[in-house]
């Protein structure tokens, strides 16, 4: 799924037009970022949070040129899934191994 099918199922589902639902959804995909560039962390409950993980310095290597280039310390973002969330996950799988494949009986 894409941006746009997101913002046609919200539209959708609701009834807001899609403009509003573009501008609501890219507010909020600006301050998840703003927030987590000023290294705080989000925290929505039973959907999960967008945090900053820490990565450690280290010595990587350049291929090509065969020499070591130190990679320094820098934090990347994450998203940690709520319990919840990764439960009804978990349960659509189940749903989707129980039923038979049409692919296999040809």
């Amino acid at each position: 799924m894409r941006k746009a099918d997101l913002v046609n199922q919200i539209s959708e589902k609701t009834g807001i037009p899609k403009v509003d639902v573009l501008v609501t959804l890219e507010t909020m995909f600006k301050e998840v970022k703003d927030t987590l560039s000023q290294g705080e962390n989000i925290y929505i409950r039973g959907f999960g949070s967008f945090i900053t993980k820490k990565r450690a310095a280290k010595i990587g290597r350049n291929i090509k040129k065969n020499i070591a280039v130190h990679i320094p310390e820098h934090f990347i973002p994450a998203f940690k899934p709520a319990k919840e969330f990764v439960a009804e996950v978990k349960k659509l799988q189940s749903v989707k191994e129980d039923q038979p494949n049409p692919d296999d009986e040809m």
